[in-house]
């Protein structure tokens, strides 16, 4: 249809808009709130119009990106996470000051919806929690979290029966529910007080039993909140971009859940918080941090706990994980020796402490065992997986299919 009032401008509805983009008409409405259209509300029973020519550029310019070779490192559209000038902010909030200041089911529910609910809880639906523990209990006592927590997921995605559903609510109603499973599901630290552990409430206090044995108080439990709050998301890491890719496929949330927690389990990105505690324990035991600095540059392996590619300064997450853990009296001696890890680097030009050496401390001090900060990890960094997750069910299907180079004998060859 052609508009009078806007000269020759040509308009369109959503459905032809939808249809020039090989979207779902749902999609378009994404564009719009990215900013990538604009629509405008036309008389009652019309809806929402859309200039065709903006539509037809960017139906191109989707082309162009689709067709394009790959070249350098991926890029991704997301309005989720921004990290520039050593910060870091979750849809344009700086992520410091919003996990400071509210609790990591808060912080996830902006990152979801870009609302902020304050008061949010989640809640494990008891079948999908019976059947997680069901899974997690029958694993050999030696398994390790992201091993727990990988069942965990697959046991209640089978009681699920609206996982295939990938509408925005119905994702969200299961991303609600996951997180709060994971954290219920894993076993407590202490067998003898398995009643003591909570399946319901603040997510901190969900998780502290499984982590440790000693009474939780309340500055250890609000450290453990930002904690998780500060690790919600952190743009396009290793799993993230599995997760993306999985959704991609329209893998289910669960199932791109599971695509982060495999990539997770690689040394190269989750096992850094279990170094930086079994390297800031040695440094206790030996009283000072010099040595065992030492002992690992003569063995060729990097410090653990610090240094971060993506920023130049301290990892702001590390600054305000310190800064909590300030107010807490049994973190000490564990904060003056991640300083002196930091201090002792520093002196040859070396590199700025990382969110795993602030979650070294915190794991160190509350009694934790050294694994519990991938726990922590990958509890909270499900919600921001669900998060990208939900962001690319609205992309093309299947849009991140790069193409192989080959690099073997040209055919023909002769059958072997």
């Amino acid at each position: 249809m052609t508009d009078p009032a806007n000269g020759d401008g040509r308009r369109i509805d959503t459905r032809e808009a939808a249809r020039l983009l090989g979207v779902k008409p749902a999609t378009v409405y994404a564009y719009v709130s990215r900013g990538q259209l604009t629509s405008r509300r036309e008389a009652v029973g019309r809806g929402s119009t859309f200039d065709a020519a903006e539509v037809e550029a960017l139906a191109r310019r989707s082309r162009r990106e689709a067709a394009a070779a790959p070249a350098g490192d991926l890029s991704v559209r997301t309005s989720l996470t921004l990290i520039e000038g050593d910060r870091y902010y979750f849809r344009g909030v700086d992520a410091v000051e919003l996990a400071s200041r509210h609790s990591c089911e808060e912080v996830a529910e902006w990152l979801w919806t870009g609302t902020l609910t304050p008061g949010t809880r989640f809640g494990a639906p008891p079948q999908a929690l019976a059947a997680a523990r069901q899974a997690v209990a029958a694993l050999p006592e030696h398994s390790g979290p992201v091993d727990r927590l990988r069942v965990a997921v697959a046991a209640a995605a089978v009681v699920d029966p609206l996982r295939f559903d990938l509408a925005e609510e119905a994702v969200l109603g299961s991303a609600r529910a996951l997180v709060p499973t994971l954290a219920a599901a894993l076993p407590a630290a202490d067998p003898a007080r398995l009643a003591d552990a909570p399946d319901e409430g603040p997510l901190a206090r969900q998780l502290w039993p499984r982590l440790t044995r000693r009474e939780p108080d309340e500055q250890a439990l609000r450290a453990l909140d930002l904690a998780m709050a500060l690790l919600v998301d952190h743009d396009l890491a290793a799993s993230t971009l599995a997760v993306r890719v999985a959704a991609s496929a329209r893998a289910h949330p669960y199932a791109a859940v599971s695509a982060g927690l495999g990539a997770l389990e690689g040394p190269l990105h989750g096992a850094a918080g279990r170094l930086a505690h079994r390297m800031l324990a040695e440094v206790l035991e030996r009283g000072g941090a010099a040595p065992v600095v030492a002992d690992h540059l003569r063995a060729g392996r990097r410090v653990p706990g610090l240094g971060h590619r993506l920023y130049r300064g301290e990892d702001p997450r590390a600054t305000a994980l310190f800064a909590r853990l300030e107010g807490l009296p049994q973190a000490a001696a564990a904060l003056a020796a991640a300083r002196e890890v930091a201090a002792v680097t520093a002196r040859q030009g070396g590199l700025f402490a990382n969110v795993d050496l602030a979650l070294a401390v915190l794991t160190l001090s509350c009694g934790m065992e050294p694994e519990a900060g991938e726990t922590v990890f990958a509890v909270a960094r499900t919600a921001g997986w669900i998060a990208h997750a939900l962001e690319e069910y609205q992309e093309r299907p299947l849009r991140m299919r790069p193409s192989g180079h080959y690099q073997g004998p040209r055919p023909p060859q002769p059958l072997p």
